[in-house]
């Protein structure tokens, strides 16, 4: 398989993906990505050999640097680092000049300049970028937030927008959502949240909930979710943000002289804009949460708090920043040491190498029939070139450090060995089945297979035992991925289609028994207290 074929496929299918949800992004990236599909298409008929090469330079271009730029972008403006983010914004603004990457530099500037007091210069800006309505309201509910006026903004707001051009546009939905916050009308906050919730759930827009869901935790008097929240999905804010929030939700929680303490200690090293926030927060008493909540909002406070907690618990990404997950490593380590040993020892990382791969231990069926049993585990460790390893490698780091940091180091390491040899074991059966005995495997995709098979029987669980919408979503996903493997099996020959589906159907079953016994475990506890290359 060649580094011009995964590209052909991974450009159409990522293009293809962006075009289906054309309704729910901005339709610079929609036109972009149906560019890119034409020139794949012509590039294809004139010249295949270059296909994949030509269009993921034009992918990478106006597709993955805006990606990654625009999420750098994000993370220095929710660390309050406006003028850095101004630059890198000035850098990408030509790639997709349609979306608003235009004016987006303007806007960061006048944040820059609103945060440290100049308020009068902030709204000079604005109205100098105020091109599309869009960009119109939100500078005006910007300068309302950077004066700390949340009465006038909730008056303008509910004077000329309807609920559904709220909900519609996320950034004028915060705006309105924290304002109700401000003012003391939890339960409007709560209800309007669960409308929020669901339009941006449609656009893919998890910041923007997790966001609101910080300013409800926190006026509704939830400090310990609202510290799961800056240690979860927030943790790219800045510390003075986590502080103010958590302050915020201990003055809701009665914690009075504890976060008054907080916020004016608070207050010396901040800019102009958080002092401003500061000032409202200790001028104006917060409403108690429990006399005020109806029963209504009170279901929808519980759910929010759930559903944070599971966010956490089916989080596919938790693990992957963590230095502890030793396993994942270790099992990194012993297939890039061996893959170093097959390079030596052949002088080459040629896929047709099969003497070279044969002598050091790749699935021979006839041979595991004859008695070595060994080549069912050795097989799992070689690779057919670097390009093999490396993708192979990604996706042992993400897959095994969720399962590492969720089940432990002893079950990742019993899910790895255990779907590797086991589809290793059935190839061979079903190659003496198909008398097909001379073909020779190598590599660690079945193993890696049966982790994802794991993580699918975990999500599974968690939505049969608890309902969980969560897991669901992150099972829908998990079957895209499969499906998208088998199309790719399909359409390239040299790669094993069993290997990877045995191993997938392995790892789940395995995964299957370590949810019951997992499950089994808990309740006992609670008892006693109360060249094919897989």
């Amino acid at each position: 398989m060649s580094f011009n074929t995964i590209l052909i496929q991974l450009v159409g299918l990522s293009c293809l993906l962006i075009i289906l949800r054309a309704v729910s992004i901005p339709r610079g990236w929609v036109i972009v990505s149906g560019l890119i599909l034409s020139v794949l298409a012509g590039s294809y008929w004139l010249a295949p050999d270059w296909a994949g090469l030509i269009s993921g330079g034009l992918w990478g271009l106006f597709i993955i640097i805006p990606c990654l730029g625009l999420a750098w972008i994000n993370r220095l403006v929710a660390q309050e680092k406006f003028s850095q983010a101004r630059k890198l914004a000035t850098c990408l603004r030509w790639l997709h000049p349609a979306d608003g990457l235009l004016d987006y530099p303007d806007f960061l500037h006048a944040l820059e300049v609103g945060h440290q007091g100049h308020t009068e210069e902030a709204q000079k800006i604005f109205r100098r970028c105020r091109k599309t309505l869009s960009s119109s309201r939100l500078a005006t509910a910007l300068i309302y937030r950077l004066e700390g006026r949340w009465d006038d903004l909730l008056k303008w707001i509910q004077d000329n927008f309807s609920e559904k051009t709220i909900l519609n546009h996320s950034s004028l939905g915060i705006h309105y959502l924290r304002a109700l916050g401000e003012t003391g009308d939890l339960n409007g906050l709560l209800q309007m949240l669960d409308h929020f919730r669901g339009n941006a759930e449609r656009q893919f827009n998890q910041t923007s909930i997790n966001l609101v869901r910080l300013f409800a935790l926190a006026f509704c008097g939830q400090v310990e979710s609202v510290r799961r929240l800056c240690k979860g999905p927030l943790a790219s804010y800045s510390p003075a943000i986590h502080e103010f929030w958590l302050a915020t939700a201990e003055l809701a929680a009665g914690n009075e002289a504890a976060a008054q303490k907080k916020l004016l200690a608070l207050r010396e090293h901040v800019d102009a804009a958080r002092r401003h926030a500061i000032d409202w927060r200790l001028s104006h008493r917060q409403v108690n949460p429990e006399p005020s909540l109806t029963h209504e909002s009170q279901e929808i406070l519980h759910r929010l708090k759930r559903t944070i907690q599971q966010e956490a618990q089916y989080d596919l990404s938790q693990g992957i920043w963590s230095r502890k997950v030793f396993a994942v490593w270790g099992l990194i380590g012993v297939n890039v040491l061996v893959f170093i040993l097959q390079v030596f020892s052949s002088g080459s990382q040629d896929l047709d190498n099969l003497d070279n791969l044969y002598r050091l231990g790749g699935l021979a069926p006839s041979a595991v029939l004859r008695g070595e049993w060994w080549r069912l585990l050795s097989s799992t460790f070689l690779h057919a070139g670097f390009l093999h390893l490396l993708l192979n490698m990604l996706a042992l780091y993400f897959l095994g450090a969720f399962l590492e940091t969720t089940l432990g180091a002893r079950r990742l390491l019993l899910a790895y060995f255990f779907s590797g040899v086991s589809s290793m074991l059935t190839i061979t059966i079903l190659a003496f089945v198909m008398q097909a005995p001379n073909q020779l495997v190598v590599g660690a995709s079945g193993a890696i297979m049966g982790l994802l098979g794991v993580v699918g029987a975990l999500l599974l669980d968690g939505w049969r035992r608890e309902k969980s919408r969560i897991a669901i979503r992150r099972l829908q996903f998990i079957v895209w991925v499969v499906g998208f493997q088998v199309v790719f099996d399909l359409a390239t020959p040299e790669v094993s289609f069993l290997g990877h589906i045995t191993g997938l159907i392995w790892g789940f079953l395995l995964g299957g028994f370590l949810t019951n016994q997992r499950y089994a475990r808990g309740s006992k506890q609670l008892g006693h207290k109360s060249i094919k290359r897989p």
